[in-house]
């Protein structure tokens, strides 16, 4: 691969007697890696049911390294959101930013869903995540990953990060910003991004992240904790946004990266607290990563939030008597002929553009209810009272995928199959979409931007 000259001076001067190591690393191939989805399955019990060869990611507690022989995407626990296909490194971000169950988090740069998957997956459905991407079609691939993964307690928006400021001021208990960068750490995986590293490098992005920073310090509660990364390797773009952020607003500190891993680089330019990963020190590419916290104790408003709150249509009320999920203390919000379920914490803005407010739990036309995809996605076998349950190796399991029709005898199969009704389609007892099932003939409902290709 041939580097800039300008890019290899730089590195040079940055890494100095490990230089020549470092471009030995261009030599190994990338590494492909997947990250089990915990907020359905646990990485132990995973292991059990995947049929690949799967090695640890030292560092990251749910994610494994496959090799290029395995086909990931290519498997019905794929398409139940068991595991999401990402670089190694990339998992990291997600990882250390420390979240815990109840939290207000937002991800400000969020397509196409790898670190929000991950962060709603730490929510366990507590709390609630509000993922934005400014691009309306790259956050249209953002919800279908959130979607895909089950998360039911997320906002979806298509925004310009100051408008969001001015919507959630100090609103956020934790904070990621993935910014957009120069992409040095992606050379060795993608070779066109050298290319256009030479048309748009370090100096055209630095304004950007300083706008994504400063937007994300105005939505940060005190006490609360942002996490900046970046795949680059660029001290303009990396340690210079972070000491310029500090410089700006004293009531922000570093913070150690924790859990620490012995491959990590501390940061450079004193910020020591921040971790740099390079592909000659660990198996991944290269990542940028600082902690920061907000001083102060945040004091919640004595006033609940209000939300739109619409009656709940008979149709739907009476489908929900198979849903065997708690609901209380949701809202339910009705626009047009489509139903949400808002979490208690959810916050709706006036004058934002989302793409998902809560839960999609599906849609009344001419008189009936239709349950959503994300619904099936968010919900664990034992809460649908029926249910046809599917090995991933039994060749209906992908016929089904493919929104087939198919033909069953429901006294045959595993779970609570009715005679008659929507069914729960499961595949070894995880969730892939809903069927309505007439004797024999199961009427396919997968949804069909969803299907196996």
């Amino acid at each position: 691969m041939k580097l800039p000259e300008k890019y290899c001076l730089e590195m040079r001067k940055l890494l100095g007697e490990d230089y020549q190591e470092y471009l030995e690393s261009f030599g190994q191939p990338p590494r492909s890696g997947l990250r089990v989805n915990t907020l359905k399955i646990s990485p132990e019990r995973f292991l059990k049911i995947s049929e690949w060869d799967l090695r640890a990611v030292p560092w990251i507690p749910n994610g494994f390294y496959y090799e290029g022989a395995a086909s990931p995407a290519r498997h019905p626990h794929y398409y139940a959101g068991l595991y999401y296909l990402q670089e190694p490194s990339a998992m990291t971000p997600a990882s250390r930013l420390p979240v815990s169950p109840g939290d207000r988090v937002l991800d400000l740069c969020a397509a196409p869903g790898g670190k929000a998957t991950e962060l709603a997956a730490r929510l366990q459905g507590r709390g609630f995540l509000l993922a934005n991407d400014i691009s309306a079609s790259r956050a249209g691939g953002l919800l279908k990953n959130l979607e895909l993964a089950g998360a039911a307690n997320i906002l979806v928006a298509s925004e310009d990060p100051g408008r969001l400021a001015e919507a959630w001021p100090e609103g956020f208990d934790k904070i990621l910003v993935d910014a957009p960068c120069s992409g040095e750490g992606m050379f060795r995986r993608d070779s066109r991004m050298a290319a256009y590293w030479e048309q748009a490098g370090p100096d055209s992005y630095a304004e950007v992240q300083a706008r994504l920073l400063q937007a994300a310090w105005r939505m940060l509660r005190p006490g609360g904790k942002l996490l900046y990364s970046t795949c680059t390797f660029s001290l303009k773009e990396n340690e210079e946004q972070i000491l310029k952020l500090l410089k700006n607003h004293p009531d922000l500190s570093p913070e150690p990266v924790t859990p620490y891993f012995e491959g990590f680089e501390p940061g450079k330019l004193g910020l020591s607290e921040a971790v740099r990963i390079y592909p000659h020190k660990m198996p991944g590419e290269g990542h940028f990563l600082a902690l920061l916290k907000k001083s102060g104790t945040f004091e919640a408003a004595s006033e609940p939030v209000r939300k739109r709150k619409g009656t709940l249509p008979p149709e739907a009320e009476d489908f929900l008597k198979q849903v065997r999920r708690d609901f209380s203390g949701y809202e339910f919000l009705c626009h047009k002929e489509q139903i949400y379920a808002l979490c208690p914490e959810m916050e709706i803005k006036k004058g934002i553009r989302f793409l998902r407010t809560g839960l999609l739990l599906g849609s009344v036309r001419r008189g009936r209810f239709e349950p959503s995809q994300a619904l099936a996605m968010a919900l664990k076998k034992e809460e649908f009272d029926s249910v046809l349950d599917l090995s991933s190796a039994d060749p209906r399991t992908v016929k089904y995928l493919k929104g087939e029709t198919i033909s069953l005898l429901p006294e045959q199969e595993g779970g609570r199959a009715r005679a008659s009704g929507w069914q729960l389609i499961c595949t070894d007892g995880f969730p892939l979409g809903f069927a309505k099932l007439a004797g024999q003939n199961l009427k396919n409902k997968y949804q069909p931007g969803w299907r196996w290709q």
